[in-house]
């Protein structure tokens, strides 16, 4: 099931609010979130490999426990992600 974009139709304004979900996240190959993030907390410093609501694939390296990354992702993939404590923000 693909993740569902709130926010696709929108374009700053909304997105610059802070979030009004979370949802803890176990990394996946192959399910998605449940929703399109707006951000991503990361609890545990590490890598985290994303697929961006683009499609495009990336993994963002070293991340620093407490970080919150302004990104929208559909997945964060566990091949590759070695940070923990992920809780995506939408």
């Amino acid at each position: 099931m693909a993740a569902l974009d709130q926010f696709g139709h929108r374009t700053g304004g909304a997105l610059d609010q802070p979030a009004g979900n979370a949802e803890a996240v176990t990394p996946s190959d192959a399910t998605d979130l449940t929703y399109v993030s707006r951000g991503l907390y990361v609890g545990g410093a590490g890598n985290v490999a994303v697929v961006m609501v683009s499609g495009a694939a990336v993994t963002f390296t070293n991340i620093l426990a407490g970080t919150i990354l302004p990104i929208r992702l559909s997945r964060i993939k566990s091949t590759g992600t070695t940070a923990t404590n992920l809780i995506a923000l939408s």
